[in-house]
């Protein structure tokens, strides 16, 4: 019952963040766009881990730095760093409860993927001189892909869901930034991102499928 309250109150303020709030005052725009960030942290407090308590706490440490991410992100650099930090997190998680079976053939569209857009997002800085921000921007898209690959290997569908999801949101928010304008931009980039981060933080709660030999042949 808590669990689909806080739920309820998630989409209600992401909803109300996105579209009823103005741009300015800049500070209550931001305040407004952390209240959700704060009940999906509680959504997760709430789920009772069936993989592993490490798994949930890791997680509830990557939704927390990305929260702080999303305060300093008007900042651009301190934002990419710190949301960089929150994607570290969601690696070690992911990686906590990887199955190895996962052909690495898998992470083909993903690296097919990173290196289009490193060569468009990254290639127009590289080529504006801003060799700095290009780096940087290198980087990032590294670092989010491997926390795609991770979500992969761990086989469950909704941390597959959230971290595609994620590199969905920063895909336009990079593209919008950098390459050109796109037509209801806060829209798309929050609605991807507050899923995004809902699923993984719901990924706390699913649970592997083991085999054994026993007469039910089935382990939960």
């Amino acid at each position: 019952m808590i669990r689909n309250l806080l739920l309820i109150a998630i989409i209600a303020m992401g909803i109300i963040h996105i579209f009823f709030i103005p741009t300015d005052p800049v500070g209550f725009k931001t305040l407004m766009k952390l209240i959700p960030m704060v009940l999906i942290i509680l959504f997760a407090q709430t789920t009772r881990p069936l993989l592993s308590r490490r798994y949930k706490r890791i997680v509830i440490g990557g939704l927390f730095v990305c929260m702080i991410a999303d305060g300093v992100i008007y900042w651009f650099l301190p934002g990419l760093i710190t949301f960089f930090i929150g994607h570290i997190f969601y690696i070690f998680a992911f990686n906590h409860v990887a199955k190895k079976t996962v052909p690495i053939w898998a992470a083909a569209p993903l690296l097919l993927y990173g290196t289009g857009m490193a060569i468009w997002i990254a290639g127009s800085q590289f080529s504006a001189g801003q060799t700095f921000l290009g780096i940087a921007i290198t980087a990032y898209i590294s670092i989010i892909l491997m926390m795609g690959w991770m979500a992969i290997r761990t086989r469950m569908k909704l941390a597959i869901i959230g971290a595609l999801l994620f590199i969905f949101s920063d895909s336009i928010l990079a593209i919008d930034r950098f390459v050109y304008e796109i037509p209801y931009r806060e829209a798309f980039v929050m609605l991807t991102y507050y899923a995004a981060q809902i699923f993984i933080a719901s990924s706390i709660g699913s649970r592997i499928v083991k085999y054994s030999v026993n007469r039910s042949n089935l382990i939960r």
